[in-house]
Order: C-alpha cells, then sequence, then structure tokens
C-alpha cells in the first residue's frame, strides 16, 4: 500500500489546472524531492495532498490510518502573532491533547526534547517575532517532531536559512527517512536533491518525469521542464492535457 496514491490528479484555482492529469504513487518510507521551474505547480500539489486544496478531477488516496504534518512556505506563516518558541512547539500536540488539553510532565518533557534536538534550548521564551529565519525553522521542525507524523510534508523547508541550519534540519529529514516515515519535500537546490534525496518528481504542471533522482535529472528532463512551464496557458478554462 503507497502512503501517497495520485490518480489523474487535477489541482488549481478557480477552474484552471495548476496541475493536471498526475498520476503514481509515493511509496511509504520513501524520501521524495518535487522538483521544477517557478510556477511548476509544486506548492499547489503538495497543498493538495495536505488536503488544503480540494481536486478539480482525479483522486487522491492517502494510506488509511497514516497520521499528516504539513510545514508550508516561511512567507506564509504570520510571525506577528504574540507567541513564544515554547507555546509554537507545543502546539505540535494538539493532535493528542486538543487545543485546551493540559500539558502533563511527560509533555513538557517531550517539549523540552524536540526544542534540544533542533539547538533551541534557551530560547523557549523568545517572542517568535524576534527569531532569525534559521530560528524560526527549527521552530517548527520542533513543532513538527512532536506532531509524529507518517507522511511529512515541506514545502521549501530550506530556502532563505544558512547552511548550517540547512544541514542540521536535513539531518532531521533523514531521521525521519531512517525511521520509515513518509517525507515529501518541494525544493529548490538541485544539489542538496542530489545528495539527499532518492527520489523525485520532475514537475511542470504536470509530470516530466518521475522515479529515481540520478534518473530524473538529466538535462533533457529538465530543460523540458522548462518549456512546458514557459508554453503553459494559465488562462486555461478549463483541465486540458493539450493545454501544455
Amino acid at each position: 500500500m503507497p502512503a501517497i496514491r495520485l490518480d489523474d490528479l487535477t489541482l488549481g484555482y478557480d477552474r484552471h489546472p495548476a496541475v493536471h492529469h498526475l498520476s503514481g504513487e509515493i511509496a511509504a518510507g520513501s524520501l521524495t524531492a518535487i522538483v521544477g521551474p517557478n510556477g511548476a505547480g509544486k506548492s499547489t500539489l503538495l497543498k493538495g495532498i495536505a488536503g488544503a486544496l480540494a481536486p478539480l478531477d482525479g483522486h487522491l488516496t492517502l494510506a488509511r490510518g497514516k497520521r499528516l504534518a504539513y510545514l508550508p512556505q516561511s512567507a506564509e506563516l504570520d510571525r506577528s502573532f504574540p507567541i513564544h518558541v515554547y507555546d509554537l512547539v507545543a502546539m505540535g500536540l494538539w493532535g493528542k491533547a486538543g487545543i485546551f488539553g493540559r500539558i502533563g510532565f511527560g509533555a513538557k518533557t517531550r517539549i523540552e526534547e524536540a526544542i534540544a534536538a533542533v539547538g533551541l534550548t534557551g530560547f523557549e521564551r523568545r517572542p517568535i517575532a524576534n527569531l532569525s529565519g534559521g530560528q524560526m525553522q527549527r521552530a517548527l521542525f520542533a513543532r513538527l517532531l512532536l506532531q509524529d507524523a507518517d507522511i511529512i510534508l515541506l514545502d521549501e523547508p530550506f530556502t532563505a536559512i544558512d547552511a548550517r541550519t540547512t544541514a542540521d534540519l536535513l539531518a532531521l529529514v533523514q531521521r525521519w527517512h531512517g525511521e520509515a516515515r513518509t517525507v515529501v519535500a518541494v525544493l529548490h537546490d538541485i544539489e542538496t536533491v542530489r545528495r539527499a534525496f532518492p527520489e523525485t518528481l520532475l514537475l511542470a504542471r504536470e509530470a516530466v518525469a518521475w522515479g529515481t533522482t540520478d534518473d530524473v535529472l538529466t538535462p533533457e528532463n529538465q530543460l523540458r521542464a522548462r518549456r512546458m512551464v514557459e508554453a503553459f496557458d494559465s488562462h486555461a478554462p478549463a483541465c486540458n492535457r493539450d493545454a501544455a
């Protein structure tokens, strides 16, 4: 049973397709990168998998009984909200305790361990508005640790953060992979993809190639993806494979 199955899936906004006719499977326990040019529909696909965007057509199926966690792009997060690092991380337990659930001693220990795991010990009472981009991303990864999800979706998790933070957070991704969790990440840095992600989906509104990273990220495939995105009619009135 795959963790995620896509059957002729079309996603978009106001009936305009952003991703169309996408079929394939993401195996349970796999580590998959989604790459492609700007405007390729990468974030749209992740939103669809997360359930934040309903399909226009086709089907999307998640393995039954599997918990899912989704980290959107940092630009989509409101950092003006008056909350401290500790409370932000503690939100990772909401799925089990509920919004108004009490945090017992065991939960407090888990929160502290998650904060330590991302290198933020001492920042517990720091308002998130005062964090650097890298520190904020570390806090969000700590929250993901507490969510204890089977399927983890990451949208550009390493964008605009320093190299050390990227390395530390990538080590967490590798840890999740070692724990047989399914991790899917939208990425721009092709070298990171080649080095750390065994599976890749090259997207250009539809799949250009999908499989092992070395087979997918050929110069020919990447050139084809750029040309497909440039030729795509974003004002197409209905989903039509010939629109690209």
